[in-house]
């Protein structure tokens, strides 16, 4: 097929980015916003020898699986790739990616997957947002979200995924940008001042942050606009955050407050958690307690067990297991993440919990090999768990967990292709897989988190 090719195709598949499926005589095209079952007209956009990209011209015939989406830019915006699908045909959908790249690529066979746990109101569940300011076409001030694999603002001041307070914040930020003529950071040009809108909500406490990144050191008026956004109800930290880089990073390194604390506080289960502009926290409150619970099912804790948490951020998985261990051990290698761990750990009363600063794959091979001779005891160790980033972990590091003998391995992934790579080499070097649980944390897109327990065979 050519570029501009117009077919009538019947979506068969999806993909791991959520695209739908279909073929036209043997030529395969992955095609966004369509639903398997849906018969629909296909423009194709970009054609490859044997495969190619096709653009949704009109529906023909509507698949049964199909609803209409709750946002009205669903289609435009690049945050929901599986909106159109109702929620039970989503959650089959992710459990079988998973189960099939364990599969195919992980070569595995025999091992128990637990139901995906999925939620009860899967909407309104995102305690964080970043909107991108800019202007529309005609010159007028929207905020809203990147579209797909491009930078242009789509126009959303309510995400449906996001807090209901995000539209008043929006709205009073963007009066204030009028009124007193301050204008969005354009990428280009690298001119304009405010560039994105950080919101933070906390679960159960409802504390708001609202955090804005500005192209330079100050910003005009801002004790106005603090004031504004001080009077809605949960309102505890404004702040701003110089970013003048010529970068696609949303944040700069530096938090200056405007009115209130520099943090906010929120809660996993019983541990507390102070969380800044710069902290990474999960975004899905109810999720994270049901993933972390069952990571702390998984480690089989008794109280005196050693555990290493291998990518740990700020320490909450780290803080969580510590309550049911003899000793933690983090790692991360962002200083300012374990700055946070370590304060955390003091807030909530852990004792048992110790951190590292630094890349995982240098950190825990260093410290193995420094007291693997000396302090044999030191060494030993009961459980691993790692939650790496999507590109999973580093050969080195899986051969030192290996070579450390832990009992168990509690993997947390969420890629379930890297997962299922590492998932081979761990089979390879005298682990099995005994058990899967996935998590639905992020309803309406294609991601999912994946909980494995690894067993060391006799």
């Amino acid at each position: 097929m050519n570029k501009n090719d117009i077919s009538i195709v019947e979506i068969i598949d999806i993909n791991q980015d959520g695209e739908g499926i279909g073929k036209v005589d043997g030529y395969t095209l992955f095609v966004k916003d369509t639903v398997v079952g849906d018969v629909a007209e296909i423009k194709v956009i970009k054609a490859k020898k044997s495969y190619g990209y096709g653009r949704l011209v009109k529906l023909i015939k509507p698949s049964e699986k199909r609803v209409i989406p709750r946002c009205p830019v669903a289609r435009q915006c690049g945050g929901c790739q599986l909106q159109a699908y109702e929620y039970k045909e989503q959650l089959r959908l992710k459990e079988a990616m998973v189960r099939n790249n364990l599969e195919r690529i992980g070569k595995v066979s025999k091992y128990h997957c637990e139901p995906i746990l999925g939620m009860e109101d899967p909407w309104r569940y995102r305690n964080k947002a970043q909107f991108p300011i800019g202007r529309d076409k005609s010159g007028n001030l929207i905020a809203g979200f990147y579209a797909g694999r491009t930078h242009s603002v789509i126009a959303c001041e309510d995400c449906v995924l996001g807090a209901k307070e995000n539209k008043e914040i929006l709205s009073i930020v963007m009066d204030y940008m009028r009124e007193y003529h301050v204008e969005p950071y354009c990428e280009e040009s690298h001119t304009g001042l405010v560039r994105h809108v950080l919101i933070r909500k906390g679960y159960h406490t409802g504390h708001l942050m609202v955090c804005i990144v500005i192209n330079g050191k100050q910003l005009p008026h801002g004790h106005i606009l603090a004031q504004r956004l001080a009077e809605i109800k949960g309102m505890k930290s404004i702040t701003i955050n110089p970013n003048q880089e010529k970068t696609n990073v949303i944040l700069g390194k530096e938090i200056i407050g405007l009115w209130g604390d520099l943090v906010i506080e929120d809660r996993i289960g019983d541990v507390w958690f102070e969380i800044s502009p710069l902290s990474f926290f999960q975004v899905n409150p109810v999720q994270t307690e049901k993933l972390y619970r069952k990571v702390l099912e998984y480690a089989g804790l008794t109280g005196k067990e050693i555990v290493w948490d291998l990518y740990c951020g700020i320490g909450t998985i780290s803080l969580f297991l510590a309550k049911n261990a003899g000793k933690v051990y983090g790692v991360e290698i962002v200083p300012a993440a374990i700055d946070n761990a370590r304060q955390n750990a003091i807030k909530n009363k852990v004792k048992n919990a110790e951190f590292f600063v630094g890349k995982a794959e240098e950190v825990l091979p260093e410290w193995y090999k420094n007291n693997k001779e000396n302090n044999k005891d030191k060494v030993k160790v009961d459980v691993i768990v790692v939650d790496p980033p999507r590109k999973g972990c580093e050969e080195e590091l899986l051969h030192t967990i290996v070579e450390m003998q832990p009992e168990r391995i509690v993997y947390v992934s969420c890629d379930s292709a890297t997962l299922a790579r590492d998932l081979k080499k761990l089979g390879e070097m005298g682990y099995a897989v005994e058990k899967v649980q996935m998590v639905d944390m992020f309803p309406q897109t294609r991601h999912v988190e994946t909980v494995v327990l690894f067993v060391r065979k006799p």
